[in-house]
């Protein structure tokens, strides 16, 4: 019976991810032992920033909610406090888009959340 000299599904799995190191610098885009390592950080990386990605985005509405308050004298964690109060529920992403394309929609929820702090 004759030898198997290199098992195909070996050579795919290489093949794989030699195919997912493409680009890579150096070695790392064609040694497979190093490419293997390269190729596991970056999916692992990818994974995590996944996720941190939402908190980013949440960091950056709340910056141009600040910015756009404090235009209108009001500090974010008053504002965040009045809107409480006065019963208005609005999510950050719509707040932040609210405050750079419609500052006077924007103007009129900070005249309501004013108006409950002053009550």
């Amino acid at each position: 019976m004759s030898r198997a000299v290199d098992g195909s599904r070996r050579k795919d799995h290489r093949k794989k991810i030699l195919k997912q190191a493409k680009g890579y610098w150096g070695r790392r885009h064609s040694n497979y032992k190093t490419a293997k390592d390269a190729v596991t950080k970056a999916l692992f990386y990818a994974y995590r920033d996944r996720k941190d990605r939402k908190g980013d985005f949440r960091r950056l509405w709340i910056v141009r909610i600040n910015a756009a308050c404090r235009a209108e004298g009001l500090s974010y964690s008053r504002f965040i406090a009045g809107l409480a109060e006065a019963g208005i529920t609005i999510n950050r992403k719509a707040l932040a888009s609210l405050a750079l394309e419609d500052q006077a929609a924007f103007k009129a929820v900070v005249d309501q959340a004013k108006t409950a702090l002053g009550a």
